[in-house]
């Protein structure tokens, strides 16, 4: 049997657990996820990525559905997006992205009371089996090492914690 280390997680098994919405939460205080804080969008790395560079885009409002958003920040969340993907690109160097957001928890929401959008850099040859056959996913990068060299470049972005 193969044995996969990931001896940073015990701190999170360990620690209390946070009440409340993870988005308020990272414009409450300073969180160190938090990447970008704009006028009506924030992006936070995802704690419990798919992948390296996992992020996430909301709007700064606790709402859980589209048709909530004003114009503006229906615009601002798409420029946004468009800003974080250009960032991973450059930085990180995918091949390509997975973007999207669940509506509802049916749709696989985890945080259904939020809008988000998901921003997953994807590369050739990152998915394998060992997720569908072992429920375990690799993630190659400790979340602060990605974090240390995406944060220079959404601190160029404006507005931010």
């Amino acid at each position: 049997m193969e044995t996969l280390w990931a001896p940073w997680r015990i701190e999170y098994i360990k620690s209390e657990k946070e009440s409340g919405c993870v988005f308020c939460h990272a414009l409450t205080i300073h969180d160190e996820l938090t990447l970008y804080k704009g006028d009506t969008t924030l992006v936070v790395m995802n704690k419990y990525p798919y992948i390296n560079g996992h992020l996430l885009v909301a709007p700064i409002r606790h709402l859980s559905r589209l048709d909530e958003l004003s114009r503006n920040e229906m615009r601002d969340i798409m420029v946004t997006v468009e800003k974080a993907i250009h960032i991973e690109k450059e930085i990180m160097k995918p091949d390509g992205f997975n973007v999207g957001l669940n509506l509802g928890k049916v749709a696989g929401a985890g945080i259904e009371e939020h809008l988000h959008f998901h921003i997953v850099p994807r590369w050739f040859g990152d998915t394998n089996a060992l997720t569908v056959f072992a429920d375990i996913r690799v993630i190659p990068e400790h979340l602060k090492a990605t974090f240390d060299s995406l944060k220079p470049f959404f601190s160029q972005l404006g507005q931010t914690i």
